[in-house]
């Protein structure tokens, strides 16, 4: 449909769903900043995600109280201050995957990905309050979580959740799973309220609204949970997907190693190395744009509007896809061609045009966390081994809540020789 669409707004026809697709840069800005008020984040996706999250809803007191949150511990100054542990649970991570990929065994790529990540974020969110044991356990059950039925919820949003769809058995398992790990975590963070803790858990719970009320305890395990999505879910996918990309295009794997070596040394890679790392910058928001984890993020019409002589009618659902804008010829020519030389200078193009973390004020949280992790995973990988892809090319993405690689992708690693 997008590319018979070729960037105009249509309707797509699904039967008893039928949202407008939405792909042009200037009418993405038109909704999700010049008149976003009138275009919420409800319906469609968000309505799945909210039985994960809770509550998504931009009106919401909740998730006002929650945004302020993530913002604070986004600012440059938390961010440099937690860039120690950072860098210390990746190269850890590393050592590990080092040892069950030794003597050339091959690895599942997304499950090593999925670690690394999945430890190095949670440190940083919580500190010392989970054990490494159950690290792999939380991130075993968001993972179950985000692929279980969100594709038959996405597509009929009007069902509702007392009538069964495929996967919801298995959805409302892992969430029971997150809760019982999450909720302890919660309970205890409030008798050690003045501990002096300033990870994420302690700023949910000290923060107040605008009437100085605090959230309560599903809120701040939503809290908790929503930021732990944002900032893995696209880290995760951008890095498996990723060695095909590499593997298909030596001239820029090559030029990624050159920059590594030279930046980083032995390694491992940090936390000031990032600035440094321009060419690894560029290779990983041009996976972002091929490979757009976030593939669709509707908006529901709040009242009629018209964009580009389109009427949109009050109650309809917009379809935004990021996918099918970083697909758009005349924006970004041979679409297909993985090619990160297209962002040595973006000044020219128009800056809803990329859209891997969405655009506006409602910008997702986990963009700030994937431009430090990202580059200190793979530059501390990279440092120390060469990943060779063991699995068949190409590597096809799978719809999910968010796009993953279909098949199981595995690497093997090789020490680099100096």
């Amino acid at each position: 449909m997008g590319r018979e669409a070729n960037g105009e707004i249509v309707r797509a026809n699904l039967g008893p769903f039928r949202p407008y697709l939405i792909t042009r840069p200037e009418h993405l800005q038109y909704v999700l900043r010049d008149n976003v008020d009138n275009f919420r984040r409800e319906g469609m996706m968000w309505k799945p995600v909210g039985r994960l999250v809770g509550d998504t809803s931009d009106l919401g007191a909740s998730w006002n109280i929650r945004r302020r949150v993530y913002q604070n511990l986004l600012s440059a100054p938390s961010t440099a201050l937690v860039a120690d542990e950072m860098t210390a649970t990746i190269a850890e991570a590393v050592d590990v995957l080092g040892e069950r990929a030794a003597d050339g065994r091959p690895v599942d790529a997304y499950g090593e990905m999925t670690r690394i990540v999945y430890r190095t974020i949670i440190r940083v969110l919580l500190g010392d309050r989970i054990e490494l044991s159950k690290i792999d356990q939380l991130g075993e059950a968001m993972v179950t979580a985000t692929t279980s039925s969100f594709r038959s919820r996405m597509l009929m949003p009007f069902i509702p959740f007392s009538v069964p769809l495929p996967g919801d058995r298995t959805f409302n398992r892992a969430v029971r799973a997150l809760d019982d790990l999450v909720f302890p975590i919660v309970h205890e963070a409030r008798r050690r309220e003045d501990d002096g803790s300033r990870d994420v858990v302690s700023m949910l719970i000290h923060a107040r609204g605008d009437d100085g009320a605090a959230l309560d305890d599903k809120a701040v395990r939503d809290g908790i949970v929503g930021l732990f999505m944002a900032a893995t879910d696209t880290t995760v996918s951008i890095l498996t997907f990723l060695w095909g990309a590499l593997d298909a295009y030596p001239d820029v794997r090559t030029k990624l190693y050159d920059e590594i070596d030279r930046v980083v040394g032995t390694g491992p890679a940090r936390y000031d190395d990032v600035p440094k790392l321009t060419y690894t910058k560029m290779v990983l928001q041009e996976a972002l744009r091929l490979f757009s984890v976030g593939w669709i993020t509707p908006r529901g019409v709040r009242e009629d509007d018209v964009i580009d002589g389109v009427r949109l009618k009050a109650g309809s659902t917009i379809a935004i896809s990021p996918f099918l804008t970083h697909r758009l010829p005349d924006v970004w020519p041979q679409p297909h061609v993985f090619d990160p030389e297209r962002f040595v200078s973006d000044r020219s193009r128009h800056r809803f045009a990329f859209m891997a973390f969405g655009g506006g004020p409602h910008q997702c949280a986990g963009r700030v966390f994937f431009y430090i992790e990202a580059p200190l995973i793979l530059a501390t990988l990279l440092s120390r081994y060469r990943p060779v892809l063991a699995s068949p090319q190409p590597i096809e993405p799978r719809v999910d809540l968010t796009l993953k690689p279909r098949e199981r992708v595995e690497i093997t690693l090789q020490p680099v020789r100096r």
